[in-house]
């Protein structure tokens, strides 16, 4: 069974290295405005990853501190997480900066941010697995048996 409570929060550090980030690509994607800081997307993409390879390192070292060996799909989830708070941010964004009252405008908007939040479910979750992987094949190949 997956801990709720500690795959939600290793989704707050990631969400919160690009959320500001966040507020110009939806204003760029939504209110026609230009995006032109491509070099400083890039310097957060690189946060990003990684943040998403230390918090789930983090939490998966505590997972096996306790002697659960289940974190394949725990590490996935962890650093995925990041993408319910990203999904939770365009409702915010929705709702505070956008003038849509029509239906079908309403339901494109939240079907491409869907989209976008399963995209960065699965960027980010991959990021966390991997990472998380190479940490587990690495401390389990130092363990001598004699």
């Amino acid at each position: 069974m997956i801990q709720v409570f500690s795959v939600l929060i290793g989704g707050i550090l990631p969400f919160g290295a690009v959320f500001i980030e966040l507020f110009f690509i939806l204003t760029s994607m939504w209110l026609h405005q230009f995006y032109y800081l491509f070099g400083f997307l890039c310097l957060v993409y690189i946060i990003l990853v990684i943040t998403c390879a230390e918090i789930t390192i983090v939490l998966c070292y505590f997972q096996l501190c306790s002697e659960d060996y289940r974190w394949w799909w725990r590490a996935y989830f962890t650093s995925g997480s990041s993408a319910l708070y990203l999904f939770l941010y365009s409702l915010f964004y929705f709702y505070t900066k956008l003038d849509i009252t029509k239906t079908v405008p309403m339901l494109m908007y939240f079907g491409y941010m869907a989209i976008v939040s399963y995209a960065f479910f699965c960027l980010t979750g991959t990021i966390g697995f991997y990472a998380c992987y190479m940490f587990v094949r690495k401390i389990y190949s130092a363990v001598k048996i004699d």
